[in-house]
Order: C-alpha cells, then structure tokens, then sequence
C-alpha cells in the first residue's frame, strides 16, 4: 500500500530535507517516526529537496506500508507527537501503487520574503532588504525568465542533476503588508535555484546591472557570473500540484 503524506516544517534546525550522514535532516526524522509508529523500517520520498535552513509550507512525500494503514488519524497524531514543534503532519492518505510524490509532481511554488521596516516578528522568516529596492526593474527582470530555459547560471555547481533545463511559469514580485514577496512556479527546480536568482534581482534592484545584463547572465550559462545566493531562512517551499487532487 502505497500512501501519500502532505506536511509542512520550518527548516531552521534541520540541515535540508535529504537525508545527510552526520546531520539531522528532515526526511531523517520522518522515516524514524514512523518506522517507530508502525514498527517496521520505512522509508520515504519527498518531492523535492530544500536546502539547509529552507522552509516547507508545503512538503509532500510518500512511503510504502505492506498492509493498509487500520487507522489513519491516530497515525497522524502518534507522529506529530514525536515529531516535535518544527514539522507538522496534515494528511496521510492511500494513492495507487505507482503514484510518485516527486516524479507526478507537475509544478512547485517556492516565496522568498522581504521586509523593509526592521521588525522583531519578521526576521526569522523574511530578508531585511535595502530600502531602496526598485521592485519595479526587478519585476521587469524577473518577467524575462519565462523566454529561457536553461538556468545552469543560477545551479548549485557539481550536483546530481542530469539537466539544468526548467520551465518557469510566473515569476514575480508583490508587496504583501509589511512585506515584499517573491512568487516563482516552475516545473522543477535546481539546487540553489530560487536564492540565486533573488540575490541577481536584487543587483537589478540596487541598479548594479541591468535588465539586459540580468538576461545576458542567463545566456552565458556560468553560476559565477549571476549574484549572491540568498540567506535561506526566508525562502519557503510554498506548494506543489498534481494531476490528481491532494487532500
């Protein structure tokens, strides 16, 4: 039986969602969980990876039982309860025996955060940015993503990934309250992605380069020409979609 689990974590105490072999990790302390709950040794599959220190509001992976979970509910609880305060279980529900948490995924949402103003309610979550950001250029920027697709200047050097070829659907940013947000969908998504291009907008922001250079950095297809990699904590893995509904 093969079951999907929907959750949500704040990253900040764990070294990402993959399994590391000297650091706590998120997928670490689920498979423990439940490999506890149910007494058997299970492992699972997350949809995606995020990097040390980055969030979840969304996280979805699956695991295989080799019976039918009798009660679901009291599963949910028993895991929460050894889970602790940073990760939280919201569903868990059975799918068919080929259903892939990371492969059927058809896109993710990832939000980087900003803040202007200092704010004691903000800084563990959200970037405190220059104040004289112009949103505008960024935007103007970041709508230029959408014409390429390969973003191996904005890759984490030496990963695993056999393609560096993405299809990002909207990128924007949007000043929510206090905040400014950061919105970008894509079909998938490379180590590193997200925060490096934040941190080569915010050079258009800051006037350091200009939107045609922001696109000649894409072209030239070198991580050491595109800007700084973004502190992590405000950058949160927002949602995924699938063919089929999620509950």
């Amino acid at each position: 039986m093969r079951y999907f689990v929907r959750l949500s974590y704040n990253g900040a105490r764990f070294h990402g969602w993959q399994v590391q072999p000297h650091d706590n990790s998120v997928q670490e302390a689920i498979e423990k969980a439940l490999s506890m709950v149910l007494r058997r040794t299970l492992a699972i599959t997350g949809a995606g990876r995020t990097d040390t220190g980055v969030h979840a509001a969304m996280m979805v992976a699956h695991f295989d039982n080799d019976e039918p979970i009798q009660d679901i509910e009291a599963l949910m609880h028993s895991l929460n309860g050894l889970l602790g305060k940073d990760i939280a279980i919201h569903a868990i529900f059975p799918v068919a025996s080929d259903a892939h948490a990371r492969f059927d995924a058809t896109s993710r949402t990832y939000k980087y955060f900003a803040h202007l103003v200092k704010s004691p309610f903000l800084h563990d979550f959200s970037w405190k940015c220059p104040p004289m950001l112009d949103f505008e250029l960024m935007n103007e920027a970041a709508a230029h993503l959408m014409n390429f697709s390969d973003f191996t200047s904005f890759s984490k050097l030496h990963t695993e990934a056999k393609t560096n070829i993405c299809h990002i659907t909207h990128a924007r940013w949007q000043q929510e309250g206090e905040q400014w947000v950061f919105t970008i969908t894509a079909d998938r998504f490379l180590r590193n992605m997200v925060r490096a291009i934040v941190g080569t907008l915010v050079d258009v922001g800051m006037h350091k380069i200009t939107v045609r250079q922001f696109c000649e950095i894409i072209e030239k297809k070198d991580r050491c020409s595109a800007g700084q990699s973004m502190p992590a904590h405000a950058l949160f893995l927002w949602s995924i979609t699938y063919p089929f509904p999620l509950m």
